[in-house]
C-alpha cells in the first residue's frame, strides 16, 4: 500500500473527517492550503468542465484517473477518485478500474453500482455484489475502497434494498460504504447501524437538510463528501459576476492570480 493510501485508511479511523471534492490544480491547490487532510474527485465536475453530462460514461476512465493524479501532485494530499460505474457493466471492467486508480496514484477509489443507462440505472443486486467482489480482490489492501448504493439518486426511495446492497458489499470486501441521498438522519443511523464497524460516506448530508457536522460525526459518520458543489458554487460565482459584467460594472474580484500561482510548483 502506498504511503498516501495509508495515510487516507487511517483518516478513516480518527474520527469524522470532510474530504472536499476538487476538479482542477488549483482548486486542489486552495482546498489543500485550507487545512484538509484529502480531497476526491468530481465525476460531475470532470465532465461539465468538458462539455459533457455526467453518469453515461462519457468520460473515460483514462480521463477520470489522470485528474485524480493531477489533483494528488498538486495538493500532496490522498485523493479518492470518484471512478462511476467501474468504467463498465462486468466484475473484470471494475477490477481492471481498481488497478488504474492503484497505477495512477489514487489513495482510495468509489466504484457505484449504476449502469450509465437511464432506462435500467441500477445493476441487479447479484450483479452490483459481484462487481465489489471484483473491485475488493483487486485491491487486495493497496487502495481504499468505497462501495456506493445509488437507489435515491435514481428515483428508488427503497432504504432497505440501499441496506442489503451496502451489507454485501461491506461483507465482500469494500472498506467504505455510501449511499448518496439518503433522506434524513433516521435513514443514515440505520445504514450506520447496519454496516458498522466498516466508515460510511455521507454526500453533505441528508436531503431533509442541513446538518451540523459535529452531529453527524456524533451519530458515527466516518467521512463526509461535496459532490459537485464546490464546482456547482463555482459556476455560480461566474453566473454572478457575469451579470455584474453585463449590467456595467467590471469588477474582478476572487483569488488573485498570484495567491494561485503561488501554491502550484514551478515549471
Amino acid at each position: 500500500m502506498s504511503a498516501a493510501a495509508e495515510r487516507f485508511r487511517a483518516l478513516h479511523a480518527s474520527g469524522c473527517f470532510v474530504m472536499p471534492n476538487a476538479w482542477d490544480g488549483a482548486s486542489a491547490a486552495l482546498l489543500a492550503r485550507e487545512g484538509f487532510a484529502a480531497l476526491a474527485t468530481s465525476s460531475a465536475a470532470i465532465a461539465w468542465g468538458l462539455g459533457l453530462r455526467d453518469g453515461v460514461a462519457a468520460i473515460t476512465r483514462e480521463q477520470a484517473v489522470a485528474n485524480g493524479g493531477l489533483l494528488a501532485r498538486i495538493s500532496g494530499l490522498p485523493v479518492n477518485g470518484d471512478l462511476e460505474d467501474g468504467f463498465g457493466p462486468a466484475p473484470e471492467d471494475c477490477a481492471a478500474t481498481v488497478e488504474a486508480a492503484i497505477a495512477g496514484g489514487l489513495a482510495g477509489l468509489g466504484i457505484e453500482d449504476t449502469t450509465a443507462d437511464p432506462a435500467r440505472p441500477i445493476h441487479a443486486f447479484d450483479d452490483a455484489v459481484a462487481r465489489i467482489r471484483a473491485a475488493a480482490r483487486a485491491a487486495g489492501g493497496r487502495i481504499v475502497l468505497t462501495a456506493r448504493a445509488d437507489n435515491f439518486l435514481h428515483g428508488r426511495p427503497d432504504l432497505d434494498d440501499t441496506i442489503r446492497r451496502l451489507v454485501a458489499f461491506a461483507e465482500t470486501g469494500a472498506d467504505v460504504l455510501y449511499a448518496p441521498g439518503l433522506p434524513d438522519m433516521a435513514a443514515i443511523r440505520a445504514v450506520i447501524r447496519a454496516v458498522a464497524p466498516k466508515p460510511v460516506n455521507i454526500l453533505l448530508g441528508p436531503r431533509s437538510g442541513p446538518v451540523p457536522l459535529a452531529e453527524l460525526a456524533a451519530e458515527g459518520v466516518r467521512r463526509v463528501s461535496v459532490g459537485g458543489a464546490l464546482y456547482r458554487r463555482a459556476m455560480g460565482a461566474v453566473v454572478d459576476a457575469a451579470r455584474e459584467m453585463r449590467a456595467g460594472m467590471l469588477a474582478a474580484g476572487g483569488a488573485s492570480g498570484a495567491e494561485i500561482e503561488g501554491l502550484l510548483p514551478p515549471a
